[in-house]
Parts: structure tokens; sequence; C-alpha cells
């Protein structure tokens, strides 16, 4: 490889440590050349790719990303999957292939900026794939929301159920009907009851009346008892 080939392997390496949203750093002595070969097309399939470059021109293109914290792994033989898709996935797809051929291992890495150790790649390993924690995260929230639609629901239709029933039995829905005045005949017994006694006292007065005219017009003025003594 002469010095304009490295050059632009330097800037391809370079460019996929920029563009990746994650990056393993795979030790990944004793893989063959077919191994390697279907490593690389799993990883693909998981949205990340896999490449095996001298530690010098990875030294190089790290300088030329700004990612120092990459140099750190450049120990030994050492490969990279540059992944752009769910890091789980491709995590998981390097631990399958462990785990099969007994071969591989994480030595560390970076997401979004962040240096990864070895075990915190196992970890992310373990971790479901994005779309099924989507799916868990939102059956967790679905779950209370349906409890509560429902309840809300039952509630509603109890509080439609009542009124219903208390229509029905005249205390709302209309206005209230006023009483109807009753009809001439029909007097209560106590107002017959008063107008007896009203028409009782009116009598009694009368009576005091006319006794005390009587009792006036009987009585002799003082004038004419003086007379009749003097004649």
């Amino acid at each position: 490889m002469n010095r304009e080939q490295k050059a632009a392997v330097v800037d391809e390496v370079a460019d996929q440590i920029k563009g990746a949203d994650t990056i393993f750093a795979i030790d990944y002595r004793g893989i063959s050349v077919k191994q390697a070969m279907d490593l690389r097309r799993q990883l693909s399939e998981a949205g990340a790719k896999f490449q095996i470059v001298k530690n010098r021109l990875t030294v190089r293109a790290a300088d030329k990303a700004g990612a120092e914290d990459l140099k750190q792994l450049l120990e030994g033989p050492t490969a990279f999957a540059f992944v752009a898709g769910d890091p789980a996935v491709a995590a998981k797809a390097v631990a399958t292939f462990r785990r099969q051929s007994g071969l591989l291992e994480f030595k560390g890495g970076t997401m979004a900026g962040e240096f990864l150790t070895a075990e915190q790649l196992d970890a992310i390993a373990r971790l479901p794939a994005r779309d099924a924690l989507n799916a868990q995260f939102v059956g967790v929230l679905a779950s209370p929301i349906t409890g509560l639609v429902r309840g809300l629901g039952s509630l509603i239709s109890g509080l439609a159920i009542q009124l219903g029933q208390i229509q029905e039995q005249g205390l709302v829905g209309g206005a209230a009907e006023e009483p109807a005045e009753p009809a001439p005949g029909d007097e209560a017994p106590g107002d017959a009851v008063a107008e007896a006694e009203t028409a009782e006292q009116e009598q009694e007065q009368e009576q005091e009346l006319e006794q005390e005219e009587t009792e006036t017009s009987e009585a002799p003025s003082e004038g004419g008892d003086t007379e009749s003594e003097e004649g």
C-alpha cells in the first residue's frame, strides 16, 4: 500500500468515525477470512460496518476525526464496528458470533461521544432491541391509560343511568308545576272555621254597640233635673 492509498484509508476511517453513532473496538485474533466475511454480513444487516485497519492508520484517522478515546483501545489486533443503527442489535450480532465461534472480545468503544468499557458493551448486547424497548414502553404507558379510560367510561355510564332514573321520577328535567288555586267550593276546613269565628266576633261587637246606645239614651241630663226642681 503506497502513501496515497494509506491517506485514502485514513480519510475513509476518519469519515466513518465521524458518521457513526456508536463504535465498537473488537479483538479479532483467531478469526478466519470466511468468518470475517460472515461477521461483516451479519453486522451489515444490523446497521453496522465491520472493518479491519492497521493500528497506525487508525491512530491517524482518530487524530483527524478528533476521537482521542479510540486511540487507547489500539493495543493488539483491533477491528472496528461502526454502528449507524441500533447499537443493541449490532452488539447482539457480535455476541452471537462470539458465542458460536468462541472468538472476538469487546475492547471498548464510544457512544454519542462517551467512552464505553468492554463490560458496558456486554451489557448493551443483553438489552432488548430498540423496537422491543419502544413496544414495552408504549405498553407500560398504555396500561394505566387504558384502565383510566375504562374507569371513566363506566363512571359516565353509571351517572347517565342515575340521571335518567331521577328524571323519570320527576325530580329533574322540567320546571316545577305551580299549585292550582283551590276552587271556591273546595276551601280548606281551617278557612271555614276562621270565617265563622270572625262572624261571631263581629256579631258580639254589634250587640255591645247597641247596648251602649240604649244606656246613653235612658240616662237623664243634668240640666233637665235642675229645671224640674226649681219649678
